[in-house]
């Protein structure tokens, strides 16, 4: 019991107290609901993996985004994870391709550029621009610190990389529904920024 707590501490967001009420939960339930976690854990090792060129979770190699002949493969758009995708496809209005970074810049935690995939995203654009490939690349990271952080990080190092790749970034402002009276002075400011013709 005590390893089947501290294998599910490790998860993220699962503390002690919810750890031990899950392994409890495992325990009561039936044989057959235990096994078939378990076998779906394994499964999910198995068979996915990350797209060796946009870092998306996949079970096919190179993923379906960047093998589609419907997309736009010189319009890249970063993310921080797999599920951002998700948030951006809903839109139905961004038909270009992904790149996963799995995580933001923060020095606090201990993440740096080298625990990121931003070496192979440079190496992406520069071979892409090589061959007249990407046209733009849409930093979409939060609007956090961390996410800030990231951003301009790989702002710069694109720069660096490629000066014909147009870098741009996400609008952020108000979100629509609520009032203005709420927003906090950086997001008013951004949305005066971001303004376009109405």
């Amino acid at each position: 019991m005590a390893r089947l707590i501290e294998e599910l501490r490790k998860l993220p967001g699962i503390g002690s107290k919810t750890a031990q009420r899950l392994a409890f939960h495992v325990l009561r339930s039936p044989g057959e609901d235990a096994e078939r976690l378990s076998e779906a854990i394994r499964e999910i090792k198995k068979h996915l993996r990350l797209c060796s060129i946009c870092n998306n979770i996949t079970d096919v190699d190179p993923c379906g985004y960047c093998t589609s002949a419907t997309r736009n493969q010189r319009l890249v758009c970063v993310v921080e994870e797999p599920t951002n995708i998700a948030t951006i496809e809903k839109t139905r209005s961004y038909n270009g391709v992904y790149h996963v970074l799995h995580g933001t810049l923060s020095p606090i935690g201990g993440v740096g550029p080298e625990q990121l995939r931003i070496a192979n995203l440079l190496t992406r654009v520069a071979e892409g621009a090589d061959r007249s490939g990407i046209d733009e690349v849409i930093l979409a990271t939060s609007p956090t610190t961390e996410g800030e952080a990231t951003a301009f990080y790989i702002s710069a190092e694109l720069h660096k990389t490629s000066s014909a790749v147009k870098v741009t970034r996400i609008a952020t402002g108000v979100p629509a529904g609520s009032d203005i009276e709420y927003a906090d002075e950086v997001t008013m400011m951004r949305s005066l920024e971001g303004r376009r013709e109405f």
